[in-house]
């Protein structure tokens, strides 16, 4: 591909040498001229009103993906359980389907796993894929990969979402790999663009500094991992589907991996996705004593306590109760952030929380923006009193 400059359509406007991201655009003699680190990414071409520069590279046509249809979910499983991400996620993919008049659907691997289809039903699946092998009652990538890859070449989903476990968070890429599709990870939102009907895939990108929403146009299925706490399950009772059964092939030769023997770790600290009412710290807190303040109200109010990111790495919390996007995510019915700004990285994990209530000193934090209801003023004041009134069982 090559980018070259018609001088005499030129009027040195220059915006072409504002635009280039790697500075390869230079004005000489009242013209652009394009130099030699020049990439071709045609951000110029965009720019130019004049229509001064040129390019001989052919536009990327879409393919025709007309016969890939539905919204797919792994149905990841241990030991015979669901996991609650996956049921998360179907919730989600009923939205998804209907804004692109398709149905949603189930990937169930393991063994002896058929009576997991029932709950799949009631949240959500029109159609549960059922892949049953004794070769796939533990997690191995290869084997997992292998049948998911033989699924989709045979059915063609137009969507695939998998739960950012660690499960899913080892499985998604290989399976886009051996596929040769994109995948984005630890999505935050999912929608249908209106327009294209395409999939958009929103996560935070630059180390949290902001939300980057990203689309695949060019290859099916378009493939994403939401991390768990992000969407709401929603259950039916009633809902029935079909059962699609998969023959697998699979020798252990081909796997490559043997399980010799399983150990379970003890599980620590909290389970801050269960909590009904959250009171988070930030850096208002200003000392570990003052988180003493939070642990009171949240005593009084049958929650947890949390954290941002620099209250943990002061040592006032341990990791576990971190909240956003290096931490959990979660989804109480009540979130109270006490001397929270309000940071990306933050709301990332918090933005589904049914009610949130802010507590800070200035009245310009972004937390505010994010709200329902806002407290200005020094936590170290208010949430005494709201202990006192939660206490006395007063109305706050």
């Amino acid at each position: 591909m090559t980018v070259w400059i018609e001088t005499e359509l030129c009027n040195g406007c220059k915006r072409c040498i504002k635009a280039c991201p790697y500075g390869a655009v230079e004005l000489k003699d009242g013209k652009a001229r394009i130099l030699d680190n020049c990439t071709s990414c045609g951000t110029c071409i965009e720019v130019c009103k004049q229509k001064a520069i040129q390019t001989d590279a052919e536009p990327r046509t879409i393919p025709d993906f007309s016969d890939w249809k539905g919204v797919w979910v792994f149905a990841e499983q241990r030991e015979g359980i669901l996991s609650r991400a996956s049921l998360e996620l179907l919730g989600k993919a009923q939205s998804l389907a209907r804004d692109l008049g398709q149905e949603v659907s189930a990937v169930l691997l393991g063994h002896q796993v058929s009576g997991l289809a029932k709950a799949l039903f009631e949240y959500g699946a029109n159609h549960v894929y059922l892949a049953q092998h004794e070769a796939l009652a533990d997690y191995r990538t290869v084997a997992y990969a292998k049948v998911i890859g033989e699924l989709i070449a045979q059915y063609r989903p137009n969507i695939l979402l998998m739960g950012a476990t660690h499960i899913g968070r080892d499985l998604a890429p290989r399976i886009s790999r051996r596929v040769g599709v994109g995948l984005t990870a630890d999505c935050t939102e999912l929608s249908i663009d209106p327009d294209e009907k395409i999939l958009l895939q929103t996560r935070p990108a630059f180390g949290g500094n902001l939300m980057a929403t990203i689309a695949n146009r060019y290859s099916r299925p378009q493939m994403a991992t939401v991390r768990p706490g992000v969407m709401e399950a929603v259950q039916t009772t009633g809902h029935n589907g079909d059962i699609i059964s998969h023959k697998v092939s699979l020798s252990e030769n081909e796997i490559g991996t043997k399980i010799l023997e399983r150990f379970r770790e003890k599980k620590k600290g909290v389970s801050l996705a269960d909590a009904r009412v959250i009171v988070a710290g930030g850096r208002g807190v200003g000392s570990e004593a003052g988180m003493k303040l939070l642990f009171s109200l949240a005593e009084a109010m049958g929650g947890e306590v949390a954290g941002t990111r620099i209250i943990v790495e002061a040592g006032w919390l341990p990791v576990e109760r971190q909240v956003g996007q290096t931490g959990q995510t979660v989804r109480p019915e009540i979130y109270i952030a006490c001397g929270i700004s309000g940071a990306i990285q933050h709301r990332a994990g918090m933005l589904g929380s049914r009610y949130v209530i802010a507590i800070n000193k200035d009245p310009g934090a972004p937390i505010f923006q994010v709200a329902d209801w806002g407290i200005v003023g020094d936590l170290h004041q208010v949430v005494p009193e709201l202990t006192r009134a939660v206490s006395e069982g007063n109305r706050i």
